[in-house]
C-alpha cells in the first residue's frame, strides 16, 4: 500500500483466504511500495523498491496453496501522489522488479498472477511514462475514480468540528451537524448533471490512447472507485440516487475497453455495497448484480439523438443484445 504504518498478520491472513475461497473472490492483493524507503518533506520517494517483505508474504501464500488472481504495487503514489509520491521512471523499475518476483516464486506454475500498477489517480504525462517504460511487466494498468470529490463539504464540517470540540456538551448541535453533513445537495446536482458525467470519460479516453500509442498488452482497470472522497457521503453516495452515477461509469468504462471495475467498498464508508452495520445490500449493490447478469463482455457502440438526460449503453448478452438507457430526471417517460 502506499503507507508506511500497518501490519497484517499471518494469522489473519489465513482467515481472510479462507474467506476468499468460500466466496469464490478472486483476490488482487496491495503490495506495500514504500516499504523501507526514504520520504523526502516534499512527499518524494527516493530510492528502489525494497521487495524483501512482498517476497516473503508470497512464499507463504505459495507453500499454503492460497490463489491470488494478481498482486499490485502501491496506492495512490502515481503523479503528484496522495501523502508520497514515486517518479514514473522509477515506478515503472519497481514494476519490472515485481514481475521478476511473481515469475520466480511462481515458476512452477502454468497460470501467474497478473502484475497491477500504479493504483493511483490518473495523470497523463505520468501515465505515459510509466506505461512506456514497464511494457512486458505490467499486464494490468489500474487508476481510481472519484471524479464527484469530496463526499462533505470540507469547510462545514471543519467549522462544526471546531464547535463541537469547544462545546461538546451541547447536544443540539451536534444533531444539527449531523444534518448538515447527511445532506448534500451539490452531490446529487453532480451526480443528475449530463455534463458532469460526461467530464468522466476522459480518464478512460486517455488511458486507451496511451495504451494504443504504446502497442503494450497491458489491459486497462479501475482498481477503485467510489465516485466521492473521504469515504463518499451519507444518504447519497449509499442511496439510491447513487446508482445513476455508478451505471454510468459502469457503461462508460466498457465503452472505453476498460476489463475491469473495482468498486470502493464491499464494506465500508459511506460508499459500501453493504451497510456497514447491517451488512444489508445498498442500492448500488443491486445495480452491480443487475450489470453482472445482464450486460455482457462484448460492447456495442450506442447513440441517442435528443434530450442529454438520456444515458444509453449496450452490450452483447449470451442470448441477445442487452440495451442499458435510463433517464437522469423523472420527467421523461420511457
Amino acid at each position: 500500500m502506499g503507507y508506511t504504518q500497518g501490519c497484517l498478520p499471518l494469522s489473519r491472513w489465513d482467515e481472510l483466504n479462507t474467506f476468499f475461497q468460500n466466496s469464490r473472490a478472486k483476490v488482487i492483493f496491495g503490495l506495500n511500495a514504500l516499504y523501507q524507503r526514504e520520504v523526502k518533506t516534499n512527499g518524494l520517494v527516493i530510492g528502489p523498491w525494497n521487495s524483501s517483505d512482498a517476497e516473503a508474504l508470497m512464499k507463504y501464500t505459495v507453500d499454503k496453496g492460497f490463489t491470488i488472481h494478481g498482486w499490485e504495487l502501491g496506492n495512490e503514489l502515481s503523479g503528484r501522489g496522495i501523502g508520497a509520491s514515486i517518479g514514473a521512471d522509477q515506478y515503472a523499475s519497481d514494476m519490472v522488479s515485481l514481475q521478476n518476483l511473481v515469475q520466480k516464486i511462481y515458476k512452477a506454475f502454468e497460470v501467474k498472477p497478473l502484475v497491477l500498477g500504479p493504483g493511483g489517480f490518473f495523470d497523463a504525462n505520468w501515465f505515459n511514462e510509466f506505461v512506456n517504460k514497464s511494457k512486458d511487466s505490467l499486464q494490468v494498468i489500474t487508476q481510481h475514480i472519484y471524479n464527484l470529490g469530496p463526499g462533505i463539504n470540507i469547510n462545514i464540517y471543519y467549522k462544526m468540528y471546531m464547535l463541537i470540540y469547544y462545546v461538546t456538551s451541547m447536544h443540539i448541535l451536534k444533531c444539527f451537524v449531523i444534518y448538515l453533513l447527511g445532506v448534500d445537495n451539490h452531490l446529487v446536482e453532480k451526480i443528475l448533471n449530463p455534463s458532469y458525467l460526461d467530464g468522466g470519460s476522459q480518464p478512460f479516453r486517455d488511458v486507451q490512447n496511451i495504451l494504443k500509442k504504446s502497442k503494450a498488452s497491458t489491459v486497462a482497470w479501475v482498481g477503485e472507485a467510489g465516485g466521492a472522497y473521504n469515504s463518499g457521503h451519507n444518504h447519497v453516495t449509499n442511496s439510491f440516487v447513487f446508482s445513476f452515477w455508478y451505471l454510468d461509469q459502469l457503461g462508460m468504462a466498457a465503452s472505453y475497453d476498460t476489463k475491469t471495475y473495482c468498486r470502493q467498498t464491499l464494506i465500508g464508508g459511506n460508499y459500501g455495497l453493504l451497510n456497514t452495520d447491517t451488512y444489508v445490500p445498498n442500492p448500488d449493490y443491486y445495480s452491480a448484480l443487475l450489470w453482472h447478469r445482464l450486460m455482457g463482455r462484448r460492447v456495442l457502440s450506442t447513440s441517442f439523438q435528443g434530450t442529454r438526460m438520456i444515458r444509453s449503453y449496450a452490450h452483447c448478452s449470451k442470448r441477445s443484445v442487452t440495451n442499458y438507457i435510463f433517464p437522469l430526471t423523472a420527467n421523461i417517460m420511457l
